[in-house]
């Protein structure tokens, strides 16, 4: 979660109140108090409300929820004349592109200390460490546009932030910090993503650094924003959520044309939610009006619509808002957390650990004792990282989403081998051995059941150390098992086995396919094994759970 730091004079500044006051009442919105210094307060927030990663933006929520300035904010946009190319040879690489035109900017220290922050916040929460998104501020009165998003060739170069000398692309990955940091995002490519403006001079290297050229200062007036990324709905929440923050610091918002699409709009969603499922949620007897009026205390546009519905403006930088209960949540908020009575439950039951929850314990220690390290991989991934890139066929039985918001979440997990290759590859740039497990659901023909994963990564990996691991682990977890040849393509023929328990194939072990290696981009062998939990004594028998089989 976000580490926020809140200065006292520039909030007091920006909402109207004292600090004792913001100190007492911040806490109600959803935050946690880290600690409290003689001239900032660090406020830690949830990874949902990006929205709050910024002195602007907690000004703007608690000017709402301290009853200062309720309702919708209203953000006028107006056409800059300014416009964006991009290069067609991004489409592989880093295809998306936000921008923004922000004028009349007043940047003292704080305010560059608060957008700066702001920017590293959201390079976590919203780019998933710049993968997904990275964001570029410029001063724009230093360049010329128009501006051109280019597949550049690795021998460019350009002075980068906080040096004083050219560089190529390639000398900045080796030898600027920032490079070194995030190279494994770029370095497979022939060409890296550049930005330059009318007079072909650099503006920026995303995801890796911005140029030196353009650099923000407390004498910058106007900014040019750019937020380029391989997710669209990541690359335009960024894009509004910074333009949102500058404009509650006064600053005026201009639109950016890129193609013949025009950004941003900065216009809010529209929502009809019911009164009656909210009231019914909340366990409150609130009118449309009632909970119309307190989301208007959480900056929403409300109003009651008919009856037992009421009409939701949603502004444009709440990208945690997916559902009903999204907004509910911000009912209950505004109405006051320490304001619902204390009850004790309908019913007491006496508590004792369920046998997945006691099985996953043991085969927690048995990897820690093996020397790996858990991961907790997402639940939805998709086609291409759980078959595609492991040479396997898809499950009949794989649950897929009707409504996928990424394409990179399009199912539920079957199996956690592929999401721990995916883990290798983000994690590449770090130093071998590396040796994770992961343990946990997966679904399977609409029924879950529990799974683990190990991976061991380092030139001296092969089927001998997945085999030995292996026969440990079975051990260990009292599981008695026979071992027979494999078929499963995601293994090297030869140097793979199944885990067999009964007459039923329950896992798979051996080393990885250079093949599955290549497509998670992995430059050393891989040894792993997986097994189905459920093969393990003492787990419970589901009703209409398929036997294990297949991987």
């Amino acid at each position: 979660m976000a580490i926020i730091p809140l200065a006292y004079r520039y909030m007091e500044r920006l909402t109207g109140t004292d600090r004792q006051t913001l100190i007492e009442r911040i806490p109600m919105i959803g935050a946690d108090i880290e600690r409290i210094e003689e001239d900032h307060v660090d406020v830690e927030f949830f990874p949902d409300r990006p929205d709050l990663y910024s002195a602007e933006g907690v000004a703007r929520a608690m000017r709402g929820f301290l009853g200062i300035e309720e309702g919708l904010p209203i953000y006028t946009v107006h056409p800059s004349g300014i416009a964006f190319s991009i290069d067609p040879g991004l489409a592989d690489i880093r295809p998306y592109l936000g921008s923004a035109v922000i004028r009349n900017v007043d940047l003292d220290e704080e305010a560059i200390e608060s957008l700066m922050g702001l920017q590293e916040a959201l390079h976590w929460a919203v780019g998933r460490g710049r993968g997904k998104v990275a964001i570029g501020v410029h001063d724009l009165d230093t360049i010329t546009p128009p501006f051109h998003y280019m597949a550049s060739p690795r021998s460019r170069s350009f002075v980068p932030l906080d040096f004083d000398r050219d560089m190529t692309l390639d000398e900045i990955l080796t030898d600027h910090p920032k490079g070194r940091d995030y190279a494994h995002l770029v370095e497979r490519f022939s060409e890296f993503p550049l930005i330059v403006d009318a007079n072909d001079r650099v503006l920026s290297f995303p995801p890796i650094i911005n140029g030196e050229l353009t650099r923000v200062t407390t004498a910058t007036k106007n900014i040019l924003l750019d937020c380029t990324g391989t997710d669209k709905r990541a690359v335009m929440t960024a894009t509004n959520i910074i333009c949102t923050a500058l404009a509650e610091a006064g600053a005026s918002i201009e639109t950016v044309t890129i193609g013949d699409e025009v950004m941003p709009t900065l216009a809010p969603a529209e929502r009809c939610v019911s009164a009656k499922e909210c009231a019914s949620l909340l366990g409150l007897p609130l009118s449309p009006e009632d909970i119309a009026r307190l989301l208007e205390r959480m900056r929403f546009g409300a109003e009651p619509d008919g009856n037992s519905w009421i009409r939701v403006l949603v502004p444009c930088y709440r990208a945690d808002i997916l559902h009903d209960w999204d907004i509910f949540e911000d009912v209950a908020i505004a109405y006051g957390i320490e304001n619902f009575d204390a009850t004790l439950p309908a019913t007491s039951t006496v508590a004792e650990e369920h046998p997945t929850t006691a099985i996953a314990r043991a085969v927690r220690a048995v990897m820690v004792g093996l020397g790996y390290l858990e991961m907790i991989p997402f639940t939805l991934t998709s086609d291409r990282v759980l078959y595609e890139s492991m040479r396997r066929e898809p499950l009949p039985g794989t649950l897929r989403l009707l409504h996928p918001i990424s394409e990179d979440q399009t199912v539920v997990r079957t199996d956690l081998l592929a999401l721990l290759m995916e883990m290798l590859q983000a994690n590449k740039h770090r130093e071998l051995p590396q040796r994770l497990f992961a343990i946990g659901d997966v679904v399977e023909d609409c029924a879950t059941y529990q799974k683990m994963a190990a991976v061991s990564i380092h030139p001296t990996a092969d089927f001998s150390e997945a085999y030995a691991a292996v026969d440990v682990f079975c051990r260990e977890v009292s599981l008695s098992y026979a071992v027979t040849e494999s078929v499963d393509p995601a293994f090297i023929d030869g140097r793979r086995g199944d885990i067999v328990v009964g007459k039923r194939v329950v896992g798979v072990f051996g080393e990885i396919h250079p093949t599955v290696l290549n497509a998670f981009d992995l430059e050393h062998p891989v040894a792993a094994f997986a097994l189905d939990l459920r093969a393990v004594p003492g787990y419970p028998a589901l009703p209409d759970t398929p036997s294990p089989g297949g991987r």
